[in-house]
């Protein structure tokens, strides 16, 4: 046990890491091969993020471990939106830009409901994956096509955002090269060893693959989505950390969930327990974020405190549900009964109330 525990530790590390070295060195060779930076954050910078969700998805898949594939990715959008923006609007309220109002959160509401609608017959075949993957191909053309009428402030946000250009190290595009590839092997090794890991230690404890891919890997999995928002937030970049969420999402379930479906033998078995609750849990979650970024266009730390304490019930769900306890139907009444209408009552009054008001000016 403490041997799949050390390598699910490991592998993590190596997911992190791996992670930081593709992104690095790919925004670099794209910088340096004269791609502007606009292009670059709006693709390899905020799709890198999400390369630990498509290393551990996609080893799954060929591992015949479908569980653990769907519920790495149901559980990442889940824990991006209530964890991660949850903590991050804690620490600052976060401003949201209209682009992600009018164009990439309801493109992650349409992503959420077509997965949901796709998985309804039982899995995702390799057809449907190849549609999924279809609309990350289509959705990257058409940023970079977008981004060629952005504007000078928008520019100049991204180029914030790209690796130090003043570096010497890595200024070559050789070096830059070497960090794509050490990445992905990083990438590959940490996806074989966390999988592996959490089925052993999951089968050990009598726990299924989906739920453990819905809460330690898809967190693990998440981690860097996690260092990003929070300093982001830190920093004051507060549309970085909402996009980088939204962004992530949309490439989880298009390009994760379709390459693995793609690369799977007969696709991807999607279990009715998913079917049942969590895929409706992760649309419920893609839709709570239209009324709260439209009435103030802003996460405010109320809401945030909401997301946060809504994620540690889910997880507690989770973990009763698993293990059977007897607490559990007292605790889903509760939820059902009274937590989810009151909030859903308190966001139709804050909807009334706030209206929806004009963009923050910056």
């Amino acid at each position: 046990m403490l041997e799949h525990l050390l390598f699910f530790i490991l592998g993590l590390a190596a997911l992190t890491l791996g992670a930081e070295l593709m992104v690095r060195g790919a925004a670099r060779l794209a910088l340096t091969f004269g791609i502007s930076p606009l292009v670059v954050g709006l693709t390899i910078v905020a799709f890198g993020t999400s390369a630990p969700e498509m290393a551990v998805s996609a080893g799954a898949a060929l591992s015949g471990a479908g569980d653990l594939a769907i519920g790495n990715v149901v559980g990442s959008n889940i824990a991006n939106v209530l964890l991660i923006l949850g903590l991050s609007a804690l620490i600052v309220p976060l401003a949201v830009n209209e682009q992600l109002i009018r164009q990439e959160i309801p493109i992650m509401v349409g992503a959420s409901l077509l997965f949901l609608v796709l998985a309804l017959d039982g899995g995702l075949s390799r057809g449907e994956g190849a549609l999924l993957f279809a609309q990350v191909i289509a959705y990257t053309i058409f940023l970079v096509v977008q981004s060629r009428r952005a504007s000078k402030a928008v520019e100049a946000e991204f180029a914030d955002e790209m690796p130090d250009t003043t570096s010497r190290w890595d200024a070559h595009w050789s070096v830059q090269l070497l960090l794509v590839a050490g990445g992905l092997g990083l990438l590959v090794l940490g996806a074989d060893w966390l999988v592996d890991a959490a089925v052993a230690v999951a089968r050990a404890f009598g726990v299924s693959d989906l739920v453990i891919g819905l809460t330690v890997v898809a967190v693990g999995t998440s981690m860097p989505e996690i260092a990003t928002s929070l300093v982001a937030a830190w920093r004051g970049e507060r549309d970085i950390a909402v996009g980088n969420v939204v962004g992530s999402n949309i490439f989880n379930i298009f390009a994760v969930l379709g390459f693995s479906s793609l690369i799977a033998d007969g696709g991807i078995v999607v279990s009715e327990a998913a079917r049942n609750f969590d895929l409706w849990v992760m649309l419920a979650v893609a839709f709570a974020c239209l009324p709260i970024v439209v009435t103030g266009r802003e996460i405010a730390r109320w809401e945030g405190g909401v997301f946060l304490a809504y994620y540690i019930a889910y997880t507690l769900y989770l973990v009763l549900s698993a293990t059977q306890h007897a607490s559990l139907p007292a605790f889903s009444s509760a939820m059902l009964g009274y937590v989810l209408p009151l909030t859903v009552i308190t966001l139709i009054v804050s909807f009334v109330r706030n209206g929806i008001k004009a963009p923050p000016t910056v």
